[in-house]
């Protein structure tokens, strides 16, 4: 199952049973709102706070996988999850709900390709027929903790990012028909030095360069060997440092098979600044809309690069620098 340095190729190949996707009003606004299962129409989501909101909005995300899979939580083995809040919190206590044996996860923006590779691995192993990966953010929640409370009204750079409201959660099982995972690349902690934290894409740029050359190195293939390439919140800014980077490295990949979750999710005329960002960025666009458009023949092979960056509140206040980390996963179609 290993190959190369840092990747698994997983033999049985773990198939993605079904998805959840959930959304909030802003994300109802954007160009991929048809491919959400639910949209909310206020963050609050008729909770309290945004916490609890947040933690909703997992709940839904399961409950919809489970639902479409036509499974039952009982059947739920292992559940793998993480947000951006205090000791990831809200996953946790969405996990109750569930009832299933938990594995909370912390990458950041990256959580959701670190619990796809992880829940791939057990299935693969024969540690369970059925696991629950997935990851979530909530706007004014993570908004809140790192920066301002959103009723502040606090100015922001071009550089920025708007962490978007929203969960994905994918069921995988050891069998059944859909979209096959065949590969995972576990990315490096790579820091460069940078530490505004209004510029998440251009410090998290040079980690998703690193795991996907690693990615294309360990298998021996070249990035046409996808028809997609996409990462999971760079924006507009760190997209575009990326591509700076492979072509010093003289990485072939080609801007047309090179997209953003972050960019994707919003239209240019929503003020996001830079683009979308947040766990559930790319966890609702790749398992809502790029596997949409995958079961539709658009697209046979993708790999997925969810972007993270590892700093917390404390750690900006004290001056640290911004380590960040890619996980790369590879999803096929069926019959692939």
């Amino acid at each position: 199952m290993q190959m190369g340095q840092r990747t698994w190729v997983f033999d049985q190949k773990p198939v993605i049973v079904a998805t959840g996707t959930i959304g909030g009003p802003f994300e109802g606004k954007g160009p991929l709102a048809d491919d959400f299962d639910m949209l909310h129409e206020d963050l609050w989501l008729g909770e309290d706070s945004y916490e609890k909101a947040h933690r909703l909005l997992f709940e839904q995300a399961c409950e919809t996988a489970l639902a479409k899979g036509r499974r039952h939580k009982e059947q739920v083995q292992y559940i793998l999850g993480g947000d951006l809040i205090n000791q990831i919190t809200p996953t946790s206590m969405a996990s109750r709900s569930i009832g299933a044996p938990y594995l909370g996860l912390f990458s950041a923006c990256a959580t959701s390709m670190e619990g796809l590779a992880l829940g791939a691995m057990i299935i693969n192993a024969g540690g369970a027929n059925y696991v629950i990966a997935g990851a979530s953010s909530h706007n004014a929640a993570v908004e809140k903790q790192f920066r301002y409370p959103t009723e502040y009204g606090g100015q922001k750079p071009p550089t920025s990012q708007w962490t978007i409201t929203g969960a994905g959660a994918a069921l995988l099982g050891n069998e059944g028909s859909g979209p096959r995972v065949t590969s995972a690349t576990i990315g490096k902690v790579i820091d460069m030095g940078l530490t505004d934290p209004f510029n998440m894409g251009g410090a998290m740029a040079p980690a998703a360069v690193d795991t996907i050359e690693a990615h294309l190195k360990d298998r021996g293939v070249d990035p046409s060997y996808y028809d997609l390439i996409v990462t999971g919140d760079l924006g507009r800014i760190g997209h575009s440092v990326s591509m700076d980077l492979f072509k010093k490295n003289g990485t072939p990949v080609k801007e047309e098979q090179y997209k953003d979750c972050g960019i994707m999710i919003y239209n240019e005329s929503q003020p996001v600044y830079s683009g979308g960002s947040g766990p559930g960025c790319s966890a609702v666009v790749a398992y809502g809309h790029l596997l949409n458009e995958m079961k539709k023949g658009k697209i046979n092979r993708m790999l997925v690069v969810a972007t993270g960056a590892l700093l917390s509140p404390l750690t900006y206040q004290q001056g640290e620098s911004i380590p960040c980390i890619a996980h790369a996963v590879s999803i096929e179609a069926e019959g692939e």
